[in-house]
């Protein structure tokens, strides 16, 4: 991987990496426009100004725009998503085998009291 290529993948994962980012766009994932209030409760959590915030680097960054019926994802954006489609299997898979992993026993404390 060329210098170019490592500061191109460290530029789009520095702008996903941001907080809520990946979940604004995931939101959006099925194609359909979502109006403001709907993709803020579709992320969850969110508040408006993050959401703003949100909203406004991924549109400056060609990932989202807003037509008449809200806001959606660009081809561009659509592509991403499309290539981040293995994660959701993924994440149940990862997520069934934490789930099997036995618990860590946490360190006891010291009985303190003799």
């Amino acid at each position: 991987m060329s210098s170019r290529d490592v500061a191109a993948v460290g530029q789009l994962l520095g702008l996903l990496e941001s907080r809520y980012a990946m979940r604004v766009l995931w939101a959006l994932r099925d194609g359909h426009p979502q109006t403001f209030r709907l993709l803020q409760d579709s992320v969850g959590g969110i508040t408006p100004n993050t959401l703003n915030t949100r909203i406004k680097e991924l549109r400056e960054a060609g990932l989202m725009s807003h037509g008449d019926e809200g806001y959606l994802v660009t081809p561009s954006g659509a592509d991403l998503l499309k290539r981040l489609s293995d994660l959701q299997a993924f994440a149940v898979k990862w997520s069934a085998a934490q789930a099997r992993k036995p618990k860590a026993a946490s360190p006891s404390t010291p009985d303190r009291s003799s």
